[in-house]
């Protein structure tokens, strides 16, 4: 984990990006281990030595709220973490020659999540599926269609290709239609392991930097 991570500074360093986006999973337990943490740290705190703001979402296998603690200091360095799903999505402006990039951070969510979020609405407790729940989820968020907008999201989209590596869902009842991401210029995702965009050339899957099973 850390001769991987030396090689994205390394490549941030070479490259000199306008930010760095982490998709989720950043840790592998809801609860991660002491040297996790201290890893992490050293790997966030070489980044902001770099002035490369780093965008970073909770996935399925983090606590959405241990990722938070601290995001309202972290961001003064940075460091952007999404927050706790309450209904919104915190959003982050880039500048370049052409104008305004917003970021949207959208951690893992499940629809549980989104109907208590959204309880005083009539419609909150028809959401029962993942579809439904990214869905109401984006019809919340203020988009800025006159705008570029860039989403980093953590779900499992209909037609990604999985890996040995990765939990399987009986059913696929937590896979999502990819039209939902239809009003943004480029969706980050994370959650399936191996690179692949998903629909269309805007919609990408990074994959894992390091690998876990044969078959990536």
């Amino acid at each position: 984990q850390k001769y991987m991570l030396t090689q994205i500074l390394q490549a941030v360093m070479r490259e000199k990006p306008d930010g760095v986006l982490i998709s989720g999973d950043v840790y592998d337990r809801t609860i991660p281990t002491a040297e996790a943490v201290q890893v992490l740290d050293a790997f966030l705190t070489s980044l902001s030595e770099q002035e490369v703001p780093v965008f970073i979402i909770s996935g399925n296998h983090d606590s959405a709220e241990r990722l938070a603690f601290g995001s309202n200091l972290m961001g003064k360095s940075g460091i952007y973490l999404s927050k706790v799903y309450d209904g919104r999505i915190e959003k982050f402006a880039l500048q370049d020659a052409y104008g305004t990039v917003w970021i949207h951070l959208l951690p893992f969510i499940r629809p549980s999540v989104v109907r208590h979020a959204l309880s005083g609405e009539e419609s909150a407790e028809e959401i029962r599926t993942y579809q439904e729940a990214v869905q109401a989820a984006v019809e919340h968020m203020e988009i800025e269609k006159d705008k570029r907008n860039v989403l980093v999201a953590h779900q499992f989209a209909v037609g990604a290709v999985s890996c040995d590596s990765e939990e399987i869902t009986v059913g696929g009842i937590d896979q999502i239609e990819v039209s939902v991401f239809s009003d943004f210029d480029y969706v980050a995702l994370g959650h399936i392991h191996s690179p692949q965009n998903v629909g269309s050339p805007k919609i990408r899957y990074c994959g894992t930097p390091l690998k876990y099973s044969f078959s990536e």
